[in-house]
């Protein structure tokens, strides 16, 4: 029977460092400002909207009043007409003597509209009787009247000494023989077309005074739109590559608050690579440079061949340089791999059997020492993960516990399908009963470079501290994470879990 120890469970996350500051800055190229540009593109819409609606109305409201004065002079013609046909004097009950008694009645009893005239001519060439203002009868003088009267038409339009004049003409037939006279009815054009352009130069006037207004409000406007972009330039024009710290506050959630967040997303990217860049210089330094001292001071050593004993020793040197150079070859193979996980390709994955997956790393790990390995459990299923990196991100487990552990240790590996929040999750471990991992070391395992004390066992430093972080670069590109279940003492459990489906892309 051995003792059940709750294991203090590390959920490892990846830090994002701060980059220095740098004192270089980002010029902007000079040019019309985009709200100079927004404002003048607002306003020339506008304008053409305006220019359109005042000349459209010009031409509606000039349509209507000739619709409404033809429609005027046919209700009068009309109303001629029917008073001839009746042919009753209204105001004695009898029939009319004679032509001009008829006119005479027909027009006491009209009152034209204010540009209207209308005229009564006799055929044996008396005076004409007119009705209208005063103004307006000076219009229909004899030379527009003789005009009137020799048109092939019965309408039309014709100029005089108060303008243009739109008339119709209705005959005057009491006698069956020949035509007694004229009934004419004319309206002046140009006072109420003057009305109408009065109307439309207002209206004008009050476009521009809105499209004053306008200019004014989208000026307004567009610096308050704008002013994220603002903030996103001067924040771009202040980070250097030794300062990436800034940050845009992003409130709301319109498209230039995704505009800034996706920036600082950006500049959470750049931060994070140039931090790397800089962390992989100074360790990667460190760590080569090593090898090549010790492969120096050999080879030196090897040099002297006067000393007691130099063939063994030679043998001895040629045996550490290869050691190192293999660790060399290892440290490159390493960096070579993190830097592949950065590409999309770098999981490919497919479907496959967990079960037969969990069955094949088994037998692989059994190979890599003499330890008492136990198979726990094997998932059911067919998952869709990169069963290559997967069986790599597990050996590399299993090589850290046969590390740890000495010889006949009991190393148990397992595999399993859980739902959580949804989402099926393939889950492959490995448990060891070593030493385990301080929590102050739990955080920065699967960091690059890191070799994290072991409490107080021995140690093992042949490696360059970069299988683990290799383990959660290939989890973190299935979209899953790394745990690390450990109690110092007690042993330690390292599991990838990754999703039974990953995301595209």
């Amino acid at each position: 029977m051995t003792s059940t120890v709750r294991p203090a469970t590390s959920v490892v996350s990846v830090t994002t460092r701060p980059a220095a500051p740098d004192a270089a800055t980002v010029e902007h190229r000079l040019g019309l400002p985009a709200r100079a540009r927004i404002m003048a593109w607002l306003l020339l819409l506008l304008t053409v909207a305006l220019v359109s609606v005042v000349l459209v109305t010009r031409n509606l409201l000039l349509a209507d009043l000739d619709a409404e004065i033809t429609a005027e002079l046919q209700q009068e013609s009309e109303e001629f007409t029917q008073f001839v046909d009746v042919g009753v004097n209204p105001e004695t009950g009898l029939p009319f003597a004679n032509a001009v008694e008829l006119m005479k009645i027909h027009l006491e009893r009209q009152r034209p509209g204010e540009d209207q005239v209308q005229v009564g001519v006799f055929a044996d060439g008396t005076s004409p009787q007119a009705q209208g203002r005063a103004s307006r009868l000076e219009a229909m003088d004899a030379d527009v009247l003789a005009t009137i009267l020799a048109a092939t038409v019965n309408a039309g339009e014709v100029t005089t000494a108060e303008g243009p004049v739109r008339w119709a003409r209705t005959p005057l037939d009491i006698d069956p023989d020949a035509v007694d006279g004229y009934f004419i009815v004319g309206e002046l054009l140009d006072p109420p077309r003057a009305d109408i352009d009065e109307s439309i130069r207002t209206l004008a006037i009050v476009s521009a005074i809105g499209l004053l207004l306008a200019g004014v409000a989208s000026w307004i406007v567009s610096g308050q739109i704008l002013a994220p972009l603002r903030l996103v330039r001067r924040t771009a024009e202040e980070i250097t590559e030794d300062d990436l710290s800034r940050r845009i506050p992003v409130t709301g959630n319109d498209d230039l608050s995704a505009l800034a967040d996706r920036f600082n997303a950006m500049l959470d990217r750049l931060q994070r690579a140039f931090a790397t860049q800089r962390e992989f210089v100074d360790d990667a330094g460190h760590e080569l440079r090593t090898p090549i001292t010790i492969i120096r001071g050999n080879l030196e050593v090897m040099g002297l061949g006067n000393l007691p004993g130099a063939p063994t020793e030679r043998a001895e040197v040629v045996r550490l340089c290869t050691d190192e150079l293999d660790r060399m070859s290892r440290i490159v193979e390493d960096l070579l791999v993190l830097a592949k996980s950065e590409r999309p390709d770098f999981v490919r994955p497919a479907p496959v059997e967990l079960a037969e997956l969990t069955s094949d790393i088994d037998a692989k790990v059994r190979s890599l020492a003499d330890r008492h390995w136990v198979l726990e459990t094997c998932g059911e299923g067919a998952v869709r993960i990169d069963a290559q990196r997967i069986t790599q991100a597990v050996v590399q487990f299993a090589q850290n516990a046969v590390q740890h552990t000495e010889v006949g240790a009991t190393i148990r590996i397992g595999s399993a399908v859980e739902r959580r929040a949804g989402v099926d999750t393939v889950s492959v471990w490995v448990a060891d009963t070593g030493p385990g991992v301080r929590a102050e070391d739990a955080e920065g395992i699967f960091e690059r470079f890191s070799r994290g004390s072991t409490g107080g066992a021995r140690s093992h430093r042949s490696g360059a501290g970069l299988g683990l972080a290799i383990v959660r670069a290939i989890a973190e590109a299935h979209g899953g994470r790394v745990r690390l279940d450990s109690v110092p003492g007690a042993g330690a459990r390292f599991t990838i879990e990754v999703p039974a489906a990953p995301p595209a892309g």
